[in-house]
C-alpha cells in the first residue's frame, strides 16, 4: 500500500499545480458572481445549460489566470507572496503554462457560445482579453491605476451571466458591473498596504508605493463611499426589492466600519502603520464576504418578491 501511495503522489501533486494555475480562489468570487448574474436573470435557461455556463466562466477566468502567471513569472519569482507558484518555483514550465491556459480560453468561449449564445461568448472573451492585454500586460507594471482601471476585467462575470440566459446586456447587469467595478479598489489596496514591500520589490507601482500608505487609506474610504450608495441603485431602478437593499445597507454599514477603520490607523510620520495594518488586513477579509453576501442577497431577494 505504501509503495502505491509514493507512485501516486506525484501525480496529485502534478494535478495540484496545473489546478494553482488557474487561481482557485479568484475563481470561486467569479463563479459566484457569475451565478447570481444567471439566476437573477429574466427568462430560463436548462439546468444542464447553466451548469456548462458556469463551467465555462470558471474555465474562462482560469484561463485568464495561467496566461496571467505566464506572463508574470519574473516577478512572481521576487515576491515572497508568490514564489512558490508553479512556474517561478520550478515545476511547470513556461511554455506549458502558456498553452495551458490559451488552450482553456479558446475552448471556454467556444463552449460558451454553442451551449448558450455568442453574446454571453462574446462578452467572455472579452473579459478574458481585459484581463490579460489590458491589465496584466499594459497597466500592471505602469500606472498605479492598474487596479481602478484593470479591475473591470473581474467585473464581467454577472454580465456573462445575464447574457447566457437573455441573449443581450441591459441596464440591470451594467449595475452589477459597476459594483464590483467600484469594489475592486478598496479590497485590492487594503491588501497593497500590507503587501507593499513584495510590490516595490518587484518594481509593480501599486498605489503604496507610488502614493504612500496615507493616500492608499484615504482612497480605500473614498471608493467605499462611493461604493455603498451605487449598491443601491438595483433597488432603485426597480431591479430589486426592499429584502435586498436591507442587506446592501448593512453590508455596506460594515465595509463603511472598516474603510474607516483603514483611514483612522495609527500611523508613523511616513504614513507607514503601527499596528502592522491590522485594520487593512480585516478590511481584505471582510472585502470577500461582502460581495459574495451582496450577490447573494440578489438572488434570495427573486426567490422572495419573484
Amino acid at each position: 500500500m505504501s509503495d502505491v501511495t509514493a507512485a501516486t503522489q506525484p501525480d496529485i501533486s502534478e494535478v495540484a499545480d496545473w489546478v494553482a494555475l488557474l487561481k482557485p480562489r479568484v475563481i470561486s468570487l467569479v463563479v459566484l458572481t457569475g451565478l447570481c448574474g444567471l439566476l437573477v436573470a429574466p427568462g430560463h435557461l436548462h439546468l444542464t445549460l447553466a451548469v456548462a455556463a458556469v463551467l465555462c466562466i470558471a474555465l474562462g477566468a482560469g484561463a485568464a489566470g495561467a496566461i496571467n502567471m505566464w506572463y508574470d513569472r519574473d516577478i512572481d519569482a521576487v515576491m515572497r507572496r508568490t514564489q512558490r507558484r508553479p512556474i517561478p518555483a520550478g515545476r511547470i514550465t513556461p511554455g506549458g503554462a502558456l498553452s495551458y491556459g490559451v488552450g482553456l480560453a479558446v475552448a471556454s468561449v467556444a463552449i460558451m457560445g454553442l451551449a448558450t449564445n455568442w453574446v454571453a461568448a462574446g462578452v467572455l472573451a472579452l473579459s478574458i482579453a481585459f484581463y490579460v492585454v489590458v491589465y496584466t500586460v499594459w497597466l500592471k507594471r505602469r500606472t498605479s491605476q492598474n487596479i481602478v482601471i484593470g479591475g473591470a476585467a473581474g467585473a464581467f462575470p454577472p454580465v456573462i451571466g445575464w447574457a447566457a440566459v437573455t441573449g443581450n446586456v441591459t441596464l440591470e447587469p451594467l449595475l452589477l458591473f459597476a459594483i464590483i467595478f467600484f469594489w475592486t479598489p478598496p479590497h485590492f489596496w487594503a491588501l497593497s498596504l500590507y503587501a507593499h514591500a513584495d510590490y516595490a520589490k518587484a518594481g509593480v507601482p501599486m498605489l503604496p508605493v507610488t502614493h504612500g500608505a496615507r493616500e492608499t487609506r484615504r482612497q480605500v474610504l473614498l471608493y467605499t463611499i462611493l461604493l455603498v450608495p451605487l449598491t443601491l441603485l438595483p433597488w432603485a431602478f426597480g431591479f430589486s426589492g426592499l429584502p435586498y437593499a436591507g442587506a446592501a445597507a448593512v453590508l455596506g454599514a460594515g465595509f463603511l466600519y472598516h474603510a474607516v477603520r483603514v483611514w483612522r490607523d495609527r500611523q508613523d510620520e511616513s504614513g507607514r502603520s503601527l499596528t502592522n495594518d491590522a485594520p487593512a488586513r480585516k478590511a481584505f477579509r471582510y472585502s470577500l464576504g461582502y460581495l459574495a453576501l451582496l450577490f447573494l442577497a440578489l438572488v434570495v431577494d427573486k426567490l422572495l418578491l419573484g
